[in-house]
Protein backbone atom coordinates (compact mmCIF):
# COMPACT_ATOMS: atom_id res chain seq x y z
CA UNK A 1 0.00 0.00 0.00
CA UNK A 2 1.34 3.44 -0.88
CA UNK A 3 1.99 5.80 2.00
CA UNK A 4 -0.05 8.47 0.22
CA UNK A 5 -3.12 6.23 0.10
CA UNK A 6 -2.73 5.33 3.75
CA UNK A 7 -2.44 9.00 4.75
CA UNK A 8 -5.96 9.63 3.50
CA UNK A 9 -7.32 6.46 5.08
CA UNK A 10 -5.94 7.53 8.46
CA UNK A 11 -7.11 11.07 7.83
CA UNK A 12 -10.65 9.82 7.31
CA UNK A 13 -10.67 8.43 10.87
CA UNK A 14 -9.49 11.79 12.22
CA UNK A 15 -12.36 13.85 10.82
CA UNK A 16 -14.50 15.04 13.76
CA UNK A 17 -18.00 13.59 13.69
CA UNK A 18 -17.14 10.86 11.19
CA UNK A 19 -17.48 7.45 12.82
CA UNK A 20 -17.10 4.03 11.30
CA UNK A 21 -20.57 3.85 9.72
CA UNK A 22 -20.43 7.31 8.16
CA UNK A 23 -16.81 6.76 7.14
CA UNK A 24 -17.85 3.74 5.11
CA UNK A 25 -20.68 5.64 3.49
CA UNK A 26 -18.35 8.47 2.51
CA UNK A 27 -15.86 6.10 0.92
CA UNK A 28 -18.64 4.30 -0.94
CA UNK A 29 -20.11 7.58 -2.14
CA UNK A 30 -16.81 9.20 -3.19
CA UNK A 31 -14.93 6.07 -4.31
CA UNK A 32 -11.97 6.16 -1.90
CA UNK A 33 -10.67 7.84 1.25
CA UNK A 34 -8.55 10.16 -0.88
CA UNK A 35 -11.57 11.11 -2.96
CA UNK A 36 -13.37 12.23 0.21
CA UNK A 37 -10.66 14.81 0.79
CA UNK A 38 -10.80 15.93 -2.84
CA UNK A 39 -14.58 16.20 -2.97
CA UNK A 40 -15.76 19.79 -3.68
CA UNK A 41 -16.66 21.56 -0.47
CA UNK A 42 -20.00 22.56 -1.91
CA UNK A 43 -20.90 18.86 -2.22
CA UNK A 44 -19.75 18.13 1.33
CA UNK A 45 -21.69 21.08 2.75
CA UNK A 46 -24.85 19.73 1.17
CA UNK A 47 -24.71 16.60 3.33
CA UNK A 48 -27.31 16.62 6.12
CA UNK A 49 -26.18 17.28 9.72
CA UNK A 50 -22.46 16.96 9.18
CA UNK A 51 -21.94 18.91 5.94
CA UNK A 52 -20.35 22.10 7.31
CA UNK A 53 -18.20 20.25 9.83
CA UNK A 54 -17.02 17.83 7.17
CA UNK A 55 -16.16 20.60 4.73
CA UNK A 56 -14.10 22.41 7.38
CA UNK A 57 -12.25 19.25 8.41
CA UNK A 58 -11.35 18.26 4.85
CA UNK A 59 -9.70 21.65 4.42
CA UNK A 60 -7.79 21.32 7.71
CA UNK A 61 -4.18 20.58 6.84
CA UNK A 62 -3.47 19.49 10.42
CA UNK A 63 -5.46 16.30 9.89
CA UNK A 64 -3.23 15.08 7.09
CA UNK A 65 -0.08 16.20 8.91
CA UNK A 66 -1.10 13.99 11.85
CA UNK A 67 -1.85 11.17 9.43
CA UNK A 68 1.60 11.53 7.84
CA UNK A 69 3.22 11.16 11.27
CA UNK A 70 1.22 7.99 11.86
CA UNK A 71 2.36 6.55 8.53
CA UNK A 72 5.98 7.13 9.63
CA UNK A 73 5.26 5.28 12.88
CA UNK A 74 3.62 2.40 11.00
CA UNK A 75 6.54 2.06 8.59
CA UNK A 76 9.15 2.31 11.34
CA UNK A 77 7.64 -0.48 13.43
CA UNK A 78 6.43 -2.61 10.51
CA UNK A 79 2.80 -2.43 11.48
CA UNK A 80 0.17 -3.73 9.05
CA UNK A 81 -2.72 -1.34 8.36
CA UNK A 82 -6.01 -3.03 7.43
CA UNK A 83 -8.57 -0.83 5.67
CA UNK A 84 -12.14 -2.12 5.58
CA UNK A 85 -12.01 -2.53 1.79
CA UNK A 86 -8.78 -4.59 1.86
CA UNK A 87 -8.98 -8.32 1.15
CA UNK A 88 -6.78 -8.86 4.22
CA UNK A 89 -9.24 -7.12 6.55
CA UNK A 90 -10.72 -9.72 8.98
CA UNK A 91 -13.71 -11.12 7.10
CA UNK A 92 -15.69 -11.88 10.27
CA UNK A 93 -15.34 -8.27 11.37
CA UNK A 94 -16.06 -6.89 7.91
CA UNK A 95 -19.69 -7.99 8.17
CA UNK A 96 -20.28 -6.07 11.43
CA UNK A 97 -22.07 -2.78 10.80
CA UNK A 98 -19.96 -0.72 13.22
CA UNK A 99 -16.57 -2.40 12.72
CA UNK A 100 -13.53 -0.10 12.46
CA UNK A 101 -12.83 1.56 9.13
CA UNK A 102 -9.12 1.01 9.79
CA UNK A 103 -7.18 -1.43 11.98
CA UNK A 104 -3.51 -1.60 12.91
CA UNK A 105 -2.01 -5.05 13.34
CA UNK A 106 1.36 -6.42 14.37
CA UNK A 107 1.92 -10.14 14.68
CA UNK A 108 2.24 -13.48 12.94
CA UNK A 109 -1.22 -15.05 13.25
CA UNK A 110 -3.86 -15.14 10.53
CA UNK A 111 -6.79 -13.01 11.67
CA UNK A 112 -8.92 -15.08 9.29
CA UNK A 113 -8.04 -18.40 10.92
CA UNK A 114 -10.55 -21.22 10.45
CA UNK A 115 -11.59 -21.32 14.11
CA UNK A 116 -11.51 -18.29 16.38
CA UNK A 117 -12.65 -18.20 20.00
CA UNK A 118 -12.92 -15.09 22.17
CA UNK A 119 -12.39 -15.60 25.90
CA UNK A 120 -13.18 -12.80 28.35
CA UNK A 121 -13.96 -12.32 32.00
CA UNK A 122 -13.37 -10.39 35.16
CA UNK A 123 -10.12 -8.60 35.97
CA UNK A 124 -10.34 -10.06 39.49
CA UNK A 125 -10.20 -13.71 38.48
CA UNK A 126 -10.44 -16.35 41.20
CA UNK A 127 -8.51 -19.62 41.20
CA UNK A 128 -11.70 -21.26 39.93
CA UNK A 129 -11.85 -18.91 36.94
CA UNK A 130 -8.15 -19.37 36.15
CA UNK A 131 -8.44 -23.15 36.39
CA UNK A 132 -11.47 -23.26 34.10
CA UNK A 133 -9.72 -21.03 31.56
CA UNK A 134 -6.66 -23.28 31.56
CA UNK A 135 -8.74 -26.42 31.09
CA UNK A 136 -10.84 -24.91 28.28
CA UNK A 137 -7.77 -23.84 26.32
CA UNK A 138 -5.98 -27.12 26.88
CA UNK A 139 -9.07 -28.95 25.65
CA UNK A 140 -9.17 -26.83 22.48
CA UNK A 141 -5.51 -27.41 21.68
CA UNK A 142 -6.25 -30.09 19.07
CA UNK A 143 -8.63 -27.74 17.27
CA UNK A 144 -5.81 -25.22 16.74
CA UNK A 145 -8.14 -22.35 17.55
CA UNK A 146 -7.02 -18.75 17.50
CA UNK A 147 -7.76 -17.27 20.94
CA UNK A 148 -8.78 -13.59 21.12
CA UNK A 149 -9.00 -11.49 24.27
CA UNK A 150 -8.34 -8.01 25.60
CA UNK A 151 -4.90 -8.28 27.32
CA UNK A 152 -6.44 -7.05 30.58
CA UNK A 153 -5.70 -8.39 34.04
CA UNK A 154 -7.56 -11.49 35.16
CA UNK A 155 -9.26 -13.86 32.74
CA UNK A 156 -7.99 -12.00 29.64
CA UNK A 157 -4.36 -12.31 30.66
CA UNK A 158 -4.87 -15.96 31.63
CA UNK A 159 -6.43 -16.71 28.24
CA UNK A 160 -3.39 -15.28 26.45
CA UNK A 161 -0.86 -16.93 28.75
CA UNK A 162 -2.45 -20.39 28.68
CA UNK A 163 -2.80 -20.18 24.90
CA UNK A 164 0.92 -19.52 24.56
CA UNK A 165 1.66 -22.43 26.92
CA UNK A 166 -0.56 -24.71 24.79
CA UNK A 167 1.11 -23.68 21.54
CA UNK A 168 -1.96 -21.79 20.31
CA UNK A 169 -1.84 -18.40 18.62
CA UNK A 170 -3.49 -15.62 20.57
CA UNK A 171 -4.53 -12.08 19.64
CA UNK A 172 -4.73 -9.17 22.07
CA UNK A 173 -7.16 -6.38 21.16
CA UNK A 174 -5.99 -3.08 22.61
CA UNK A 175 -7.82 0.00 23.84
CA UNK A 176 -4.88 2.25 22.90
CA UNK A 177 -2.17 2.63 20.27
CA UNK A 178 0.54 0.10 19.43
CA UNK A 179 3.24 2.34 20.92
CA UNK A 180 2.44 1.14 24.44
CA UNK A 181 1.08 -1.78 26.42
CA UNK A 182 -1.59 -1.48 29.10
CA UNK A 183 -1.39 -2.77 31.74
CA UNK A 184 2.38 -2.31 31.61
CA UNK A 185 2.96 -5.52 33.63
CA UNK A 186 1.72 -7.41 30.56
CA UNK A 187 4.51 -6.08 28.35
CA UNK A 188 6.52 -9.36 28.45
CA UNK A 189 3.32 -11.26 27.64
CA UNK A 190 2.54 -8.90 24.74
CA UNK A 191 6.05 -9.25 23.34
CA UNK A 192 5.74 -13.03 23.29
CA UNK A 193 2.34 -12.75 21.62
CA UNK A 194 3.93 -10.89 18.72
CA UNK A 195 5.71 -14.11 17.75
CA UNK A 196 2.77 -16.41 18.53
CA UNK A 197 -0.30 -14.38 17.68
CA UNK A 198 -0.34 -10.62 17.64
CA UNK A 199 -1.78 -7.31 18.78
CA UNK A 200 -4.51 -5.35 17.02
CA UNK A 201 -6.10 -1.95 17.61
CA UNK A 202 -8.13 0.73 15.88
CA UNK A 203 -6.36 3.49 17.81
CA UNK A 204 -3.45 5.60 16.58
CA UNK A 205 -0.15 5.83 18.42
CA UNK A 206 -0.09 8.14 21.43
CA UNK A 207 -3.71 7.24 22.20
CA UNK A 208 -3.98 6.77 25.96
CA UNK A 209 -5.89 3.81 27.44
CA UNK A 210 -8.87 5.95 28.42
CA UNK A 211 -11.92 4.25 29.92
CA UNK A 212 -14.09 5.22 26.94
CA UNK A 213 -11.84 3.24 24.57
CA UNK A 214 -12.53 -0.17 26.07
CA UNK A 215 -16.19 -0.61 25.05
CA UNK A 216 -15.00 0.13 21.49
CA UNK A 217 -12.24 -2.43 21.94
CA UNK A 218 -14.83 -4.98 23.08
CA UNK A 219 -16.75 -4.86 19.80
CA UNK A 220 -13.57 -5.88 17.94
CA UNK A 221 -13.13 -8.90 20.24
CA UNK A 222 -16.74 -9.90 19.57
CA UNK A 223 -16.47 -9.34 15.84
CA UNK A 224 -13.22 -11.24 15.32
CA UNK A 225 -14.45 -14.54 16.76
CA UNK A 226 -16.82 -17.35 15.82
CA UNK A 227 -17.89 -17.71 19.44
CA UNK A 228 -17.33 -15.82 22.68
CA UNK A 229 -16.74 -17.56 26.01
CA UNK A 230 -17.36 -15.70 29.28
CA UNK A 231 -15.55 -17.58 32.04
CA UNK A 232 -16.11 -15.45 35.14
CA UNK A 233 -17.79 -12.05 35.47
CA UNK A 234 -19.63 -9.86 37.92
CA UNK A 235 -23.02 -8.29 37.26
CA UNK A 236 -21.37 -5.32 35.53
CA UNK A 237 -18.28 -4.89 33.42
CA UNK A 238 -16.67 -5.28 30.04
CA UNK A 239 -17.26 -9.03 29.74
CA UNK A 240 -21.06 -8.57 29.78
CA UNK A 241 -20.78 -5.70 27.31
CA UNK A 242 -18.74 -7.91 25.00
CA UNK A 243 -21.32 -10.71 25.33
CA UNK A 244 -24.15 -8.33 24.39
CA UNK A 245 -22.22 -7.12 21.35
CA UNK A 246 -21.42 -10.71 20.34
CA UNK A 247 -25.13 -11.55 20.51
CA UNK A 248 -25.95 -8.53 18.35
CA UNK A 249 -23.42 -9.81 15.80
CA UNK A 250 -25.10 -13.24 15.81
CA UNK A 251 -22.05 -14.87 17.36
CA UNK A 252 -22.43 -17.94 19.56
CA UNK A 253 -22.01 -16.94 23.21
CA UNK A 254 -21.07 -19.43 25.94
CA UNK A 255 -20.76 -18.93 29.69
CA UNK A 256 -19.27 -21.01 32.48
CA UNK A 257 -21.63 -21.29 35.48
CA UNK A 258 -20.46 -20.54 38.99
CA UNK A 259 -21.68 -20.75 42.56
CA UNK A 260 -24.80 -18.71 43.25
CA UNK A 261 -23.08 -17.21 46.31
CA UNK A 262 -20.06 -16.00 44.32
CA UNK A 263 -20.38 -12.35 43.14
CA UNK A 264 -17.92 -13.03 40.32
CA UNK A 265 -20.31 -15.61 38.90
CA UNK A 266 -23.32 -13.27 38.91
CA UNK A 267 -22.60 -12.18 35.35
CA UNK A 268 -22.13 -15.62 33.82
CA UNK A 269 -25.12 -17.06 35.67
CA UNK A 270 -27.20 -14.10 34.46
CA UNK A 271 -26.20 -14.73 30.84
CA UNK A 272 -27.24 -18.36 31.14
CA UNK A 273 -30.46 -17.63 33.05
CA UNK A 274 -31.63 -15.08 30.48
CA UNK A 275 -30.67 -17.26 27.49
CA UNK A 276 -28.01 -14.81 26.39
CA UNK A 277 -25.41 -17.58 26.56
CA UNK A 278 -25.31 -21.37 26.41
CA UNK A 279 -23.99 -23.17 29.47
CA UNK A 280 -20.62 -24.87 29.02
CA UNK A 281 -18.43 -26.76 31.48
CA UNK A 282 -15.55 -27.99 29.35
CA UNK A 283 -13.96 -27.76 25.91
CA UNK A 284 -16.02 -30.72 24.69
CA UNK A 285 -19.15 -28.60 25.08
CA UNK A 286 -17.71 -25.89 22.82
CA UNK A 287 -16.63 -28.46 20.23
CA UNK A 288 -20.07 -30.04 20.22
CA UNK A 289 -22.03 -26.78 20.06
CA UNK A 290 -19.77 -25.39 17.30
CA UNK A 291 -19.90 -28.60 15.29
CA UNK A 292 -16.15 -29.12 15.71
CA UNK A 293 -16.31 -32.43 17.55
CA UNK A 294 -14.91 -35.28 15.49
CA UNK A 295 -17.37 -38.08 14.91
CA UNK A 296 -16.32 -41.70 15.26
CA UNK A 297 -16.87 -44.01 12.35
CA UNK A 298 -18.29 -43.18 8.93
CA UNK A 299 -21.18 -40.80 8.91
CA UNK A 300 -23.71 -40.89 6.13
CA UNK A 301 -24.06 -37.42 4.68
CA UNK A 302 -27.54 -35.99 4.72
CA UNK A 303 -29.06 -36.00 1.26
CA UNK A 304 -30.86 -32.99 -0.04
CA UNK A 305 -34.55 -33.59 -0.59
CA UNK A 306 -35.61 -32.93 -4.15
CA UNK A 307 -39.39 -32.92 -4.00
CA UNK A 308 -40.38 -30.59 -1.19
CA UNK A 309 -42.68 -27.62 -1.04
CA UNK A 310 -40.87 -24.39 -0.25
CA UNK A 311 -42.26 -20.96 0.46
CA UNK A 312 -41.24 -18.04 -1.73
CA UNK A 313 -38.90 -16.82 1.03
CA UNK A 314 -37.24 -20.25 1.29
CA UNK A 315 -36.79 -20.49 -2.48
CA UNK A 316 -35.16 -17.07 -2.48
CA UNK A 317 -32.72 -18.09 0.26
CA UNK A 318 -31.80 -21.30 -1.58
CA UNK A 319 -31.20 -19.29 -4.75
CA UNK A 320 -29.00 -16.81 -2.84
CA UNK A 321 -26.89 -19.63 -1.38
CA UNK A 322 -26.57 -21.29 -4.78
CA UNK A 323 -25.18 -18.08 -6.24
CA UNK A 324 -22.95 -17.02 -3.35
CA UNK A 325 -21.94 -20.18 -1.47
CA UNK A 326 -21.47 -19.78 2.29
CA UNK A 327 -23.05 -16.63 3.76
CA UNK A 328 -23.60 -15.17 7.20
CA UNK A 329 -27.17 -14.66 8.31
CA UNK A 330 -26.77 -10.86 8.12
CA UNK A 331 -25.74 -11.09 4.47
CA UNK A 332 -28.67 -13.41 3.72
CA UNK A 333 -31.07 -10.90 5.29
CA UNK A 334 -29.68 -8.10 3.12
CA UNK A 335 -29.80 -10.11 -0.12
CA UNK A 336 -33.22 -11.59 0.66
CA UNK A 337 -34.54 -8.15 1.69
CA UNK A 338 -36.29 -9.71 4.66
CA UNK A 339 -36.06 -9.13 8.42
CA UNK A 340 -33.97 -11.38 10.67
CA UNK A 341 -37.04 -13.05 12.21
CA UNK A 342 -38.40 -14.19 8.85
CA UNK A 343 -35.01 -15.33 7.51
CA UNK A 344 -34.23 -17.24 10.71
CA UNK A 345 -37.53 -19.12 10.52
CA UNK A 346 -36.96 -19.98 6.86
CA UNK A 347 -33.42 -21.18 7.52
CA UNK A 348 -34.63 -23.38 10.37
CA UNK A 349 -37.21 -25.03 8.11
CA UNK A 350 -34.59 -25.55 5.41
CA UNK A 351 -32.29 -27.17 7.98
CA UNK A 352 -35.05 -29.57 9.02
CA UNK A 353 -35.62 -30.47 5.38
CA UNK A 354 -31.92 -31.19 4.84
CA UNK A 355 -31.48 -28.34 2.36
CA UNK A 356 -29.04 -26.11 4.26
CA UNK A 357 -26.64 -26.53 7.12
CA UNK A 358 -25.52 -24.08 9.81
CA UNK A 359 -21.77 -23.61 10.19
CA UNK A 360 -19.87 -21.95 13.08
CA UNK A 361 -20.49 -18.23 13.41
CA UNK A 362 -24.10 -18.41 12.11
CA UNK A 363 -22.86 -19.01 8.56
CA UNK A 364 -25.10 -21.06 6.24
CA UNK A 365 -24.50 -23.14 3.13
CA UNK A 366 -26.38 -25.65 1.01
CA UNK A 367 -25.89 -29.31 1.89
Amino acid sequence: MSGNKLIYQIGLTLIPGVGDILGRKLVTMCGSAEAVFREPRSHLKAMPRIGNLLAQAVGNREILIRAEKEVSFIERYRITPLFFQDTTYPHRLKHCLDSPVLLFYKGTADLNSNRVIGIVGTRKATEYGKSVTRELIAGLQQQQVLVVSGLAYGIDGCAHRFSLDSGLNTIGVLGHGLDTVYPWLHRPLAEKMLTQGGLVTEFLSKTKPDRSNFPKRNRIIAGLCDALVVVEAGCKGGALITADIANSYNRDVFAVPGRVTDPLSDGTNYLIRTNRAALIQKADDIEYLMGWKETKGPVKAAQRKIFIEMTAEEEKIVSILQENGQLGIDEICILAENPMSKVSASLLNLEFEGIVKCLPGKVYSLL
